[in-house]
């Protein structure tokens, strides 16, 4: 590719073998639907376009919402050559010759707008290859990402580069993308002369899940089906025939991977029971991996419920097992009982809490050594220098509870566990305190013994 060969007119209808999505493609800002708060009057990428800002900038956001429309636009708008190139089919080779040649075409007063889709995709040195062409405005980079540009755009790239999060399209804006489909003559479906029923449409918009791309796909499959059949409306059924399969936005090594896991764990601690059972179900019908649930399942058990239902884990773990013997689907049911029985137990994260401050106080106090008397002392050497001098046996003590301490004396008197009110919990809690009195008892007797002595 050159940068010197013919540019497209933007402003022309594609090709009628083309798909819908791609015939329907906006061609300027009063035709783009969505992202208002970036495009409505006085809003910042607005704004940008409308000034002929030359910075280099990064849409991020999920399929189907109109990044790669907006950087034409932005081309058309500008009149800016504008180039596209795929992370996925193009390697770094075939970008450099091309901004090769816009350094030439910018010594003629011409810009040039080379677009990345799934910029992401190009490794830290890929990345580093477009610094000086963006330094010195060679170039002007629009970047497309899925993924969270934080974490997937080299932070020198990143700093040179306006980053505009683009939202999912809501139902009402695919709505407007359909019926203006259906009703396009020279670009859309208006010379099939089909109506579609507003439930249909309604259902083509909310299975994209926010995609116009796949909503207006979608759209085409049901106008041909309709077609076939020789009837002039898209009813219901026929939108679902086309459907097939709900389109759930997901990505098992991206960022809604996370963002559903997440949403999933706070609600099972916030015990909601329904909204808990709402996302494991998104996550298992975008095809996540039930074990990575089940994983994540029994943490949760072990984090959130704890000792207040130490039983909870044992569930989570057979939960595990179900699914690892039975499979899906019949194994998913085995996770939805585990997740609502985790929303409705009684919470706890006081041994969450406690170990994670012993390891904090492990991290930053010595090594203190092992008291002598918890020692063993499998030697006569051991025995003569005071290894388990002192022990005491708990089971030949009364209450099985030793007056003994077990702590570095560095740290005695230290607590790290502090049981909660909630579930099998407060019985520990009151466990604890008749430990507590029991030691205070004989350390009493101990000293009246001693006093006894001395006199």
């Amino acid at each position: 590719m050159s940068l010197f060969d013919p540019t497209p007119d933007l402003g022309q209808t594609g090709p009628v073998t083309a798909p819908l999505a791609e015939r329907m493609r906006p061609r300027t800002l009063d035709e783009f639907v969505g992202q208002q708060h970036l495009l409505a009057p006085g809003k910042p990428l607005r704004v940008q376009i409308e000034r002929d800002d030359t910075a280099s900038m990064i849409f991020w956001g999920p399929p189907g919402v109109g990044k790669t429309t907006l950087a034409k636009i932005i081309a058309e708008t500008t009149r800016a050559t504008f180039i596209q190139f795929s992370a996925v089919l193009s390697g770094i080779k075939e970008i450099k010759q091309v901004m090769v040649d816009a350094e030439k075409a910018a010594r003629f007063g011409s810009r040039t707008i080379l677009f990345i889709d799934e910029i992401h995709r190009f490794n830290k040195a890929q990345q580093d290859a477009f610094l000086p062409y963006v330094e010195h405005g060679t170039i002007r980079l629009i970047g497309a990402t899925t993924e969270n540009p934080s974490f997937e755009i080299i932070s020198a790239l990143l700093s040179r580069c306006r980053v505009y999060t683009l939202h999912a399209l809501s139902e009402d804006e695919v709505l407007t993308l359909l019926q203006r489909a259906l009703t396009d003559t020279e670009r859309g479906l208006g010379n099939m002369r089909i109506a579609a029923d507003e439930d249909a449409l309604r259902t083509l918009a909310s299975y994209s899940s926010g995609d116009a791309r796949n909503a207006l796909n979608a759209l085409e499959i049901s106008a041909k089906l309709a077609e076939a059949r020789h009837a002039r409306h898209i009813t219901k059924e026929i939108a679902v025939e086309a459907l097939q399969q709900r389109v759930l936005l997901y990505d098992k090594q991206g960022e809604e991977h996370y963002n559903l896991i997440s949403a999933l764990h706070k609600s099972v601690r916030n015990s909601d029971a329904d909204a808990s059972l709402y996302w494991l179900g998104r996550m298992l019908q975008a095809g996540e991996d039930p074990m990575y649930i089940a994983r994540r399942v029994v943490r949760m058990a072990v984090e959130d419920i704890g000792l207040a239902a130490p039983e909870a884990l044992n569930l989570c773990l057979s939960a595990r097992d179900a699914v690892d013997f039975l499979g899906s689907p019949e194994g998913d049911l085995a996770l939805a009982q585990a997740v609502v029985y985790l929303a409705l137990a009684p919470k706890s994260n006081a041994l969450y809490t406690a170990y994670g401050e012993v390891l904090s106080e492990i991290e930053n106090t010595r090594a203190e050594p092992v008291p002598l008397h918890l020692r063993n002392a499998p030697t006569g050497l051991m025995k003569s220098i005071g290894y388990g001098k002192g022990y005491q046996y708990a089971h030949d003590e009364a209450d099985r509870v030793a007056d003994m301490e077990c702590l570095p004396e560095s740290l005695q008197g230290r607590t790290w566990y502090h049981p909660t009110d909630e579930g099998r919990e407060k019985l520990l809690a009151q466990r604890m305190d008749e430990i507590r009195k029991i030691r205070e008892n004989k350390r009493g007797e101990g000293k009246r013994e001693e006093g006894k002595r001395r006199q």
